[in-house]
């Protein structure tokens, strides 16, 4: 699965689990949160104040 800004968090959990570990270690702890499965990579950072190029450049590696 290649992940961009516009990903969904529900699709990362239901289509790549293993990778949840990248947005715990980036801060994003939301993974849990119903409200975060329908919110992009985009929108979840920046409400954490994390930047999204780098998140999904973790999660592309």
């Amino acid at each position: 699965m290649k992940f961009n800004k516009d990903t969904k968090i529900g699709e990362i959990i239901e289509n790549a689990p293993e990778k949840v570990d990248v947005l715990l270690e980036v801060g994003m702890h939301c993974v849990g949160c119903p409200a975060s499965q329908a919110e992009t990579l985009e929108e979840a950072c920046a409400v954490h104040g994390i930047d999204v190029e780098e998140v999904v450049e973790a999660l592309n590696k």
